[in-house]
């Protein structure tokens, strides 16, 4: 969501910052400001929408200093105007901010009786009010910042910057990530390390309710008690080069086209590659022994999960809850004693997500996660962390998140299934084989690029497509549905094509797109009938099938695309892949911003 990068240097600042916030650009926002001390003065550039409009603020209005903090913002409270965009001020404070800050109208409310003005419509702009409240109490800012910390209620990620003060910027964290980033004779605060890349290699991560202060070379951390702490300085991989598109028009097109090797390298690491055995991270539980799963994660990676859920059902004869987690968390609901309880996010920062591991953990569960940060907050707060090793995803649309989500999770259900004894050794090992030719079959899948492009005219002269299918093309039709909502903008919904007599089947008419997700699996007869009703009522009908059942469905349909012939079990990593380049190609014919898609963050980091 929401991006911040600070800098306590001896550089000027306001480049540094811009450059920080183009790489945090992957995470959402409609505004973007950065804020300096000048001989001590807090001075602010704020510009709407995105962050050229800010650097051509900066290039008519430049803003030096060695001092500031930078913001990339993603509206909750109030429109996403220049007013509404952050840094946040007083004469005397200048304040970023990730979260939600519940108790903001209450302490609004308080401080205008005290005389305080506030002029937008954001719940962050309360915290400026409240520091400047304590430091006119004459309390140092430090001191200050204590006393406000203890009154918000919520979550945030803050960076703080005071009038005067240039050896002085303090962040403080509840319930959203900040990392401080420790340079030659500078200091650096980041939402994540993607920010601070260019900067330093030399990464500490703050912990729940930590906040620090930031001097000349060096900070110090105190805890949600105001004690003292030390926090592990850590070295981070992420590169120093700023993350490019390599020649793609997109940054989607690039993941898309990244899957064939990252699904190869995350394989890599779970496959042992003679053998054929599954080879997992040590893990607190006895998958032999292991009463139920339970599965919670958001929008794509929940669909991850769902094909899991068929996975370890199948696979393992081992019963498996699965829910989003802004519904888990909330629910209460009763988990057996000893249970594995795994969560999926690629980010490992989802705030609902993570609010549903502390849940599981008072309920005394193995916690596993599935995340491609392994540095994030909910890797850290899990018992064992599966890692994809997807690298860095830019677009806001997951893709190669997903499919190398989906590669961990099949280990996992063969792994488990093994322990479990429902499959030998030689099933173990053909499963393993067939996973092994998932890199090279990607790379087939992608020679399908032009013909899914001349599809997508198609579908972006629809208002309302449908996509089917059934067992873990379900999951599929659901993630393909929702590919084509985020980016292109037009209404989808994905459905068990079984469900199609119970009541979606009125949708049909020449007008819908129907997209079937259809590997020739054990269910393949039941969705080539379903197809058939489709066609007998007009709908115009995309398959993705091998040869075998694209002969079979293609006639009367306006297009059957023969994908490679792959065991039906990791038929749903390949089968991401077209459904992935159609929403794609529909999103660029219509011209909406495919990287960037509006309304949406990639890392949702509040409610």
């Amino acid at each position: 969501m929401c991006g911040i990068i600070g800098i306590l240097g001896e550089r000027d600042a306001a480049p540094l910052l811009v450059d920080g916030l183009k790489r945090l650009e992957y995470r959402g926002y409609d505004s973007a400001g950065v804020a300096t001390l000048i001989n001590g003065r807090i001075d602010r550039r704020r510009a709407e929408g995105k962050l050229v409009n800010l650097e051509t603020l900066l290039h008519s209005e430049p803003l030096p200093g060695t001092v500031g903090i930078g913001h990339t913002r993603w509206a909750t409270h109030g429109k996403p105007t220049q007013t509404n965009a952050h840094p946040h001020a007083t004469d005397r404070v200048a304040v970023v901010h990730n979260g939600i800050i519940e108790n903001f109208q209450e302490l609004r409310d308080e401080l205008t009786e005290l005389g305080h003005r506030f002029d937008t419509d954001t719940d962050t702009e309360i915290v400026a009010h409240l520091i400047t409240r304590y430091l006119d109490e004459q309390l140092p800012p430090t001191e200050a910042v204590a006393r406000a910390l203890s009154h918000l209620e919520g979550a945030f990620a803050l960076a703080i910057i005071f009038a005067g003060e240039h050896d002085l910027m303090v962040g403080a964290r509840r319930g959203s990530p900040l990392a401080i980033g420790y340079g030659q004779g500078e200091m650096y605060l980041g939402s994540d390390a993607m920010a601070l890349a260019p900067l330093t290699d030399r990464i500490c991560y703050l912990d729940e309710g930590d906040w620090a202060v930031l001097s000349a070379g060096k900070a110090v951390v105190y805890d949600a008690e105001n004690r003292e702490v030390e926090r592990q300085i850590r070295q981070t991989a992420l590169s120093g080069a700023l993350i490019g598109k390599d020649g793609y028009r997109h940054f989607m097109l690039k993941e898309i086209y990244e899957q064939p090797q990252v699904i190869g390298d995350t394989l890599n690491a779970f496959v042992h590659p003679t053998t054929g055995r599954i080879s997992l991270p040590e893990l607190s539980v006895d998958l032999a022994h292991v009463p139920r799963v339970t599965i919670v994660a958001c929008g794509t990676a929940f669909y991850a999960g769902l094909v899991a859920k068929y996975w370890f059902e199948t696979l393992a004869r081992l019963p498996v809850e699965i829910d989003v987690a802004s519904e888990f968390r909330y629910r209460e609901a009763p988990l057996p004693e000893g249970g594995l309880a795994l969560f999926i996010s690629q980010s490992g920062e989802t705030a609902d997500t993570l609010a549903a591991l502390r849940y599981a953990k008072t309920q005394m569960q193995h916690i596993v996660s599935v995340v491609n940060a392994p540095e994030s907050s909910i890797a850290r707060e899990s018992d064992a962390v599966l890692h994809t090793l997807a690298g860095p995803e830019i677009g806001v649309a997951s893709t190669k998140a997903f499919t190398t989500q989906l590669a961990v999770l099949a280990c996992l259900a063969i792994a488990t299934a093994r322990a479990r004894g429902t499959i030998d050794r030689q099933r173990e090992a053909a499963l393993a084989a067939a996973l092994r030719e998932v890199p090279s079959r990607a790379v087939d899948v992608l020679t399908h690029d032009d013909r899914i492009r001349d599809l997508a005219h198609t579908v972006g002269e629809a208002r309302d497509v449908l996509y089917l299918g059934r067992g873990t093309g379900f999951p599929l039709a659901l993630e393909g549905a929702l590919k084509l909502k985020e980016i292109s903008y037009i209404h989808a919904e994905g459905y068990a094509a079984g469900e199609m007599k119970h009541g979606p089947i009125a949708l049909i008419d020449e007008d819908v797109p129907v997209i079937v997700i259809a590997p020739r699996d054990a269910v393949f007869d039941k969705t080539a009938s379903n197809v058939e009703e489709v066609k007998a009522r007009g709908g115009r009908v995309i398959v993705f099938s091998d040869d075998q059942g694209a002969a079979r469905l293609g006639k009367g349909s306006l297009a059957a695309i023969a994908l490679p012939n792959v065991d039906p079990f990791v038929a749903p990593i390949l089968y991401a892949i077209p459904v992935q380049l159609l929403a794609y190609h529909t999103a660029v014919m219509k011209g909406t911003d495919v990287d960037q898609p509006r309304n949406l963050a990639k890392s949702v980091t509040v409610e």
